[in-house]
């Protein structure tokens, strides 16, 4: 009984040390040489400042800046979440009709949120449908408008997968460079 119990003993330290010391420490290592700038956070930083991540949308409100999807979470990565509002709610159905305004053909990314509540990009579609406001706002035209956000499209990953979309946070510093 002592001897199987001496073998348990060291059996549960040599797997603690490579489940809670090696293999962890391979992955980061392997995640801070291949693939650095995802691995710490996507962050985009302008003039030494930390702006924001490719990952993570925020907030613009003016009209003078593109504006992201609604957020359940009013973009807290730490409070992220949908709103479980389906396709059938009345609650939803009202919202949209609030934030529509009665128009039609309004991108639907435009008036609902996205699953986690922080999704950074937009739909080229949300993104043409603001570039009017946009271009007024920045005191240009709504081609060039057209023209920035033609430039921040980002295709179907790997050709085939997803949608077409546009990071918000990418276009926004883009204006501010104009």
């Amino acid at each position: 009984m002592k001897n199987h119990l001496l073998i348990s003993i060291r059996m549960t330290i040599v797997l603690v040390i490579i489940t809670c010391g090696i293999y962890p420490g391979a992955v980061w290592a392997i995640g801070q040489l291949a693939f650095n700038r995802q691995a710490n956070g996507s962050l985009i930083v302008r003039n030494g400042k930390i702006v924001g991540s490719d990952l993570i949308g925020q907030g613009f409100t003016t009209e003078r800046f593109f504006h992201p999807r609604p957020s359940a979470s009013d973009y807290d990565p730490k409070a992220s979440g949908g709103t479980n509002l389906g396709p059938t709610s009345r609650k939803l159905r009202d919202a949209i009709a609030k934030a529509t305004n009665g128009a039609s053909n309004v991108p639907a990314d435009s008036v609902t949120s996205s699953a986690s509540g922080v999704d950074p990009h937009i739909s080229p579609a949300n993104a043409y449908a603001q570039a009017a406001r946009v271009a007024r706002a920045n005191h240009t035209t709504e081609a060039a408008m057209r023209a920035l956000i033609d430039r921040h499209i980002e295709g179907r990953f790997l050709g085939i997968y997803g949608e077409p979309r546009v990071n918000v946070l990418e276009l926004n510093l883009e204006l501010l460079k104009q």
